[in-house]
């Protein structure tokens, strides 16, 4: 339920404070049959201004039904009918007013919003911030790793002695793991074009416009698949490839990869 704001319960409250003032006040003075309606006002709660506009309502009905018979029959009782009607007064409230507020509600309730608010918030400082302490936090880590962690450059290379094994960066050991597999015009252009347009074609195949993981499960498929499908080709090429490219075991053989 809607709650209704504070100052107008206190102008409802002061309004029917001085109609039961009013009331009370007007009850006295009733007598006779009047008595009967002041009593009845009073256990009601009527105004004493609305009691005598309906007794002065009521006597002018009477009067015009009266006077109907001799003005001709059924057009004489219309014509007194309308003009007892036009005659009565407007029915207001204690200042005056002639609406009377129910309650507050809200737009959504009584009328159809099309365009709905959403969440949003400025790129900043939300954005910049979180971007700025995440470029702050892979700074400190690499400073903290390269204190620790040696990578000292390898000797000259020699034109007449190729390294065994010869691996590619790390980057590129899943295309050298495909080149082991298949012939190199299907692991070098075919399996990679397929995939680069299948992810380009994602946006398009699902167009599902919500954030939320779980309302996106084509596209975390999609991007789970092209993850694994590189990263397992990767981790085989680094730790499972020994002399030769020949596939190892490197608790067994040894570890043959470099960063």
């Amino acid at each position: 339920m809607t709650e209704i704001p504070e100052h107008l319960r206190k102008r409802a409250e002061e309004a029917r404070k001085k109609a039961e003032s009013s009331a009370d006040a007007a009850a006295p003075a009733a007598s006779g049959g009047d008595a009967a309606s002041g009593s009845s006002g009073e256990g009601s709660k009527i105004p004493a201004h609305l009691l005598e506009r309906s007794k002065s309502a009521k006597q002018k009905e009477a009067a015009g039904t009266a006077v109907a018979p001799a003005g001709g029959g059924g057009v004489g009782t219309a014509v007194a009918a309308a003009t007892a009607v036009a005659d009565m007064p407007v029915m207001t409230g204690p200042a005056g007013h002639t609406q009377r507020l129910l309650t507050v509600v809200k737009s959504g309730s009584i009328q159809d919003i099309k365009m709905k608010p959403q969440d949003k918030v400025h790129t900043w400082p939300h954005l910049i911030v979180v971007e700025f302490g995440a470029a702050l936090f892979c700074t400190a880590f690499l400073t903290f790793f390269s204190i620790f962690v040696n990578a000292p450059l390898l000797e000259l290379a020699n034109v007449n002695a190729t390294p065994n094994p010869s691996k590619a960066p790390w980057y590129f050991l899943g295309l050298q793991e495909l080149l082991t597999m298949f012939h190199p015009m299907v692991a070098g252009v075919t399996i990679p074009g397929i995939g680069l347009i299948i992810l380009t074609m994602a946006p398009y195949i699902d167009k599902n416009p919500s954030n939320k993981p779980e309302d996106r499960k084509l596209a975390v498929m999609l991007f789970t698949a092209f993850m694994m499908f590189w990263a397992v080709l990767t981790l085989i090429g680094s730790f499972f490839r020994g002399p030769g490219f020949n596939f190892v075991f490197p608790w067994a053989d040894g570890l043959f990869f470099e960063l």
